[in-house]
This record gives C-alpha cells, sequence and structure tokens, in this order.
C-alpha cells in the first residue's frame, strides 16, 4: 500500500492543473453547491486494478465527507462492465475531480495490466519481470507500485539507490575496468553494483571485476543462454531489449534472472475505465 503521504501532493498538483485560475466552470454553474450524488467507478475492458487509493483521493480532497466503497481493489482482475468502486458526495465534487481520477486510474491500472501479460507468459521459468527508470516525470513512485501490482519486481528508484554503469559510462571512463574501479573506490559497501554490456567479450572481461549484476543489453536467446552459461550464478544476470508480449518467453527460457522493460512505464496502453453517475 502507498501511503498518502506519497501521492495526495501529485493528486493535489493534478487538481490544481485542471482547475487551473477558474475552477471548474462548467460544473458551478449547472449543479447546485449542496447536490449529492453517488458514481460508479466502473472497468471498460478486462485488466488489472492499480492506484485505485490514489484515484479515489481526488474524490475526497474536494470533498473530505466523500464516502467511498471498493468493490475490486488494488490487484484485483476484474472484466467490462464491474463496479471497480462507488462514491457518494458532493455531486460538485464528482463531476470535478472525474477526469483525475480515470485519468489515474486508467494510468495505473494499464501499467499493471500489461505487466499481468508478460508474468503470464514467463510462469515456469526463472525470470523475473521489473521495470525500469524510463517513467512519466513526477510520477515514478505510482508507476512503480503498478508494476508490482500487475506481479513484476522493481528496478531502481532513481540514480542515487542502486549503480548502474551503462556504455556511455564505460565510453567516458576509458573501459569496463577503470569505470567499476571508479565507483567500488566511491560508495558505501551497501550499494549493488549493475554493469551493462554488450557483448560476450565484455562479459568475459566483467567476471573478473567484483560487480553483482550484469545487464545483457539487446542480445538474442541463444547469446543469452551463452552468457548465462558464462556467468554460472557468480552474478545476477539481466536482460533487456526487445522484449514484447511474443519475445519474453523466449528470453526468459535462455536462463536469465530479470528481464527489464521499459515499455511497462513508458508506453502501456490506458485501462479504459469510466465514471457514471
Amino acid at each position: 500500500m502507498l501511503h498518502p503521504l506519497t501521492y495526495e501532493p501529485i493528486v493535489r498538483a493534478a487538481l490544481a492543473e485542471d482547475l487551473g485560475r477558474a475552477g471548474d466552470i462548467t460544473t458551478d454553474s449547472i449543479v447546485p453547491a449542496d447536490a449529492v450524488a453517488t458514481a460508479r467507478v466502473a472497468a471498460r475492458q478486462d485488466g488489472r486494478v492499480a492506484g485505485l487509493e490514489v484515484a479515489l483521493s481526488a474524490f475526497r480532497i474536494l470533498d473530505p465527507a466523500a464516502e467511498l466503497r471498493v468493490e475490486h481493489g488494488d490487484g484485483a482482475d476484474v472484466a467490462p462492465g464491474a463496479t471497480i468502486a462507488t462514491v457518494t458526495a458532493r455531486a460538485r465534487a464528482l463531476l470535478t475531480a472525474e477526469r483525475t481520477a480515470l485519468n489515474l486510474l486508467g494510468r495505473l491500472s494499464g501499467i499493471a495490466t500489461a505487466t499481468r501479460a508478460l508474468v503470464r507468459e514467463v510462469e515456469g521459468t526463472r525470470a523475473r519481470i521489473v521495470c525500469t527508470r524510463k517513467t512519466t516525470p513526477g510520477l515514478r513512485v505510482l508507476e512503480k507500485h503498478a508494476v508490482r501490482l500487475g506481479g513484476g519486481f522493481n528496478h531502481r528508484f532513481g540514480l542515487d539507490d542502486a549503480v548502474l554503469v551503462k556504455d556511455n559510462h564505460i565510453a567516458v571512463a576509458g573501459g569496463i575496468r577503470p569505470a567499476v574501479e571508479r565507483v567500488r573506490a566511491a560508495i558505501g559497501h551497501m550499494v549493488k553494483v549493475e554493469v551493462e554490456v554488450d557483448t560476450l567479450a565484455q562479459l568475459e572481461e566483467l567476471l573478473t571485476l567484483p560487480v553483482d549484476v550484469v545487464l545483457l543489453d539487446n542480445m538474442d536467446p541463444p547469446t543469452l543462454r551463452r552468457a548465462v552459461a558464462m556467468v554460472d550464478g557468480r552474478m545476477v544476470t539481466e536482460a533487456s531489449g526487445n522484449v514484447t508480449l511474443s519475445t519474453v518467453r523466449a528470453i526468459a527460457e535462455a536462463g536469465v534472472d530479470m528481464i527489464s522493460v521499459g515499455w511497462l512505464t513508458h508506453s502501456a496502453p490506458n485501462l479504459d475505465v469510466g465514471l457514471d453517475m
């Protein structure tokens, strides 16, 4: 569960963006201030719910007396037409918060649903599906939460909680060895170190260095199998690049520990959800 301190500033900013300088001039013109109504948050397609408490907080922020009833909470699978939740509140609050709530719920449920599909494809293998830092600015904590609800796992949250030495770092440092040596000299003993390699020759050099995780970038399944055999359990193996629903099974069967997928958080389609008064 996410703590309200984590998501309420995001929701408040989204509402402020929508309300602008003059508020909801359409709703405020049409709906009496004291009118109360009930609305149903409904799924329009099959999917997995994520970010419901975040979405519902939009109504509660505008009407602290709002009554919320959850039918299918975070992590639940829903069919088209299913009632996810009902909200009884001031009608103005329902109509004003509607788009903010649905934007958040659709976005996060879409990520969870896409993650669910990949996780199902790799069942029976050792591979875990993990996300990346390719997230919507300002929404990373929510999007990574959605990945977990879809059955996936999180990669690092930011630049400060783990080391990932990529090809550009290696180019600037003048090679893998000097890059790793400089990192190890600078970081604390609790920090994990991951290094990206593009070839088996680079991997062979990496195996002589104090590294925790290797990122095997854009390797086909036969090459991945050779890489996993070379590593032989000495470090965690992560595959990335060209991961789709049609390719992920073959990548997983190569024996890697992790499969990182950027499109889960930058291109997953929204789950279609609606608000019925």
